[in-house]
């Protein structure tokens, strides 16, 4: 009898094959008293060489299948198994208590997992997931027990598990793990982010995935609906065998527009542009149609790494994405790190709420020295491409004067050497505080434009972390108070003749673009595969009609009223 679960739609598509359980293997750790701990010691280190080994391996692979940004978290890997912060204390508690090495690593292990998991922010707790992987990983080869290779499934299956690590996923070839579902995670884990880039359609969240499903039992996985059916009947799999297909058609279609124009039922343009993180990235954004770079985000630039990138390396990287874009528009971010994103080369402060605190713009104005670095690797890039410069977390008018300050006294320095720089560089902000928002009218004044962070900017307005499943409810993109500040910052920058950008994810949201394009944005970014399915959409509404539902929208008391409004009208 076929049972159905429900997730989170994690990466969009239909999948149906035989399932295909990730068995964790018995890593059960007993404490032993040792006579001599030199040797357990060994052991270790031996099972440490070999896990580095595996995962250079790993980061080559994903290297050459995704790109740098996704290679970046094995660089964080390999620096967690070479910390000797991690490494040391092991080995001390072999020595000093005389264990065995797989109990010392569980112990020392949990204690880091533990420790990392209480902390209240994303990306800490993220922290905690990848010392798992790689303590599990060595812990493996300590006790003998083999870690299961995804990279040798032959057959085409969906792949079941728990969770899937960075590491799990980055072995995944597509040909043959046609979906996978697991019980816990969320739409901006690793393993969703990375599905999504692989194209693989994935549902996670489902909670009882891998208590409901045996080894090779057929399972349809609905990556567009959050839906996964188990042990279907003959007429569900004759219908998602239609749905699949309908998909099929509905992509072969959606890139007939690869080459179009991304004008409203009305011929209204607007741009569509895409979100990036490494240069590599661009062949996605050149693939799917995208008309330009609306999010450039440099902090991979500077992850995974024990030591700031240096001012050529920087040059060469944005270079080579202005120059591949050829004369397309390139919005790059200036450093967005601290409090949440840490570098741990930079040794930055612990701090109780990391979302509110020392960071992006903040940390770059005290920290002007490494700040400068990029705006010379930024300005020398320009003289390349149409290259326009953003600043994060801007709260106030004098945030934005000190760094276009700082800009300008680079670009002098740089033209007194003889140094070509554009001169058309325009100068924006993200708009992610609500403060920047209300202020905007101000603000567009002496921008040359905004790009509204609308994942921020919901958040920081509802006062919810959109990360706490207890008060996710509140992450409401439609929530009229949102669409009231959208207006806000849209009205502001058209009074001055300066343009809007939106590079959230409800930039790329089929219920949010009625209401946008309705709003007059100029700008919409958001990930490379999302931007043929928006140029369909945005054909079929007119801006005119967007006009008249956006301005109703305003005027409603709540988030589910708006989506009513829109999917009665356009969906």
């Amino acid at each position: 009898m076929a049972k159905k679960l429900s997730g989170i739609a994690a990466s969009a598509g239909i999948a149906i094959a035989k399932a295909f359980r990730l068995e964790t293997p018995d890593l059960t750790v007993e404490k032993q008293t040792v006579d001599n701990p030199d040797e357990e010691i060994q052991k270790f280190d031996a099972s440490l060489e070999k896990s580095k080994a595996e995962l250079e391996v790993i980061k080559q692979k994903m290297l050459e299948d995704l790109g740098e940004e996704h290679a970046e978290i094995f660089s964080a890997h390999l620096l967690v198994l070479s910390d000797p912060e991690l490494v040391d204390p092991i080995k001390q508690k072999i020595n000093n208590d005389k264990v065995n090495a797989s109990f010392a690593l569980k112990e020392v292990a949990d204690q880091f997992i533990s420790m990392f998991e209480a902390m209240d922010n994303e990306y800490m707790r993220e922290r905690a997931a990848d010392i798992r992987d790689v303590s599990t990983r060595v812990l493996a080869h300590v006790l003998g027990s083999p870690i299961v290779s995804l990279a040798e499934i032959h057959e085409e299956v969906i792949l079941i598990a728990e969770d899937l690590t960075p590491s799990d996923t980055a072995q995944l070839n597509k040909k043959f793990v046609k979906g996978f579902v697991t019980d816990i995670g969320g739409r901006t884990s690793h393993s969703a982010i990375m599905a999504r880039s692989m194209e693989i359609p994935a549902v996670v969240g489902s909670k009882t995935v891998t208590k409901d499903s045996e080894q090779g039992v057929t399972v349809i996985v609905d990556g567009l609906e959050g839906n996964v059916i188990i042990d279907p009947s003959e007429a569900e799999l004759a219908e998602y065998r239609q749905k699949l297909a309908d998909h099929e058609e509905q992509k072969k279609e959606w890139a007939k527009l690869v080459n179009e124009p991304s004008v409203s039922k009305d011929g209204h343009h607007v741009e569509l542009a895409a979100n990036i993180g490494t240069p590599k990235d661009v062949e996605g954004v050149l693939n799917n149609g995208a008309e330009g770079v609306g999010l450039y985000r440099t902090e991979f630039l500077y992850m995974g790494r024990d030591e700031l990138p240096n001012e050529d390396e920087q040059f060469e990287s944005y270079k080579k994405v202005v120059e591949n874009l050829d004369g397309k528009p390139v919005v790059i971010r200036t450093l967005d790190v601290g409090g949440d994103k840490e570098l741990p080369y930079l040794d930055l402060p612990k701090e109780m709420n990391p979302f509110l605190g020392f960071r992006a713009i903040r940390l770059c104005l005290e920290q002007d020295d490494m700040f400068r670095v990029q705006l010379r690797a930024l300005l020398r890039a320009s003289a390349f491409g149409n290259l326009k410069i953003m600043f994060p977390m801007i709260a106030t008018l004098d945030e934005f004067r000190q760094a276009k300050a700082m800009l300008e006294e680079e670009k002098q320095k740089l033209i007194d050497k003889n140094v070509e720089v554009s001169e058309k560089i325009e100068v924006g902000i993200m708009v992610e505080i609500p403060s920047t928002a209300v202020m905007a009218p101000q603000f567009a004044k002496e921008v040359d434009f905004f790009s509204i962070g609308t994942n921020d900017l919901i958040q920081y307005t509802m006062a919810a972390d959109r990360m706490n499943e207890q008060v996710s409810y509140l992450y409401q993109p439609y929530n009229p108070a949102i669409l009231r500040l959208v207006k806000m910052v849209i009205d502001a920058s058209h009074a001055e003749g300066k343009w809007t950008g939106m590079c959230g994810e409800m930039a790329g949201d089929e219920v949010a673009i009625p209401l946008l394009l309705g709003l007059g944005l100029d700008e919409f970014s958001m990930s490379a595969t999302s931007v043929l399915p928006a140029r369909s959409q945005l054909r079929k509404i007119s801006k005119e009609e967007a006009e008249s539902v956006a301005t109703k929208a305003l005027e409603l008391n709540t988030s589910e009223e708006v989506k009513q409004l829109v999917e009665k009208t356009f969906l």
